[in-house]
């Protein structure tokens, strides 16, 4: 039974190939039940110790995460499926960002603290 925050076979079949692969030390947790868990994790915004317990215990999913993180596991994960996504036209890249509406607080404007005009001499002048 698949549950609501889990892959689905499918989903599971596209990533496995892209998870390394350990074959030293003893028999790991199965990927996908780690991957589930990591998926529960961050799609219910919880904290790791409160990982249900059929994902396995939180601090092997917590380790397996950032292993997974630091060896851009996630990186070409995230890769692919752009990749895939692309390749069936369900991409739009064109981004525009409208400046206009950006608005700054005075003290990230270089304001100085109690409103004194004077400018320092050794300040960088703006281009």
């Amino acid at each position: 039974m698949i549950r609501r925050h889990e892959l689905s076979d499918a989903e599971w079949e596209f990533v496995r190939p892209l998870l390394p692969v350990s074959s030293r030390g003893r028999k790991r947790l199965d990927d996908r039940r780690v991957l589930n868990g990591i998926v529960w994790k961050f799609r219910t915004g919880t904290a790791w110790r409160d990982v249900p317990e059929r994902y396995g215990p939180w601090a092997t999913l917590h380790t397996r995460f950032r292993r997974w993180a630091a060896d851009g596991t996630f990186e070409r994960m995230l890769r692919a499926a752009q990749v895939r996504a692309d390749a069936a036209g369900d991409i739009d890249w064109l981004v525009s960002v409208d400046s206009t509406i950006v608005r700054a607080h005075q003290h990230a404007a270089g304001a100085r603290k109690g409103g004194s005009a004077t400018r320092r001499s050794d300040a960088p002048e703006a281009a």
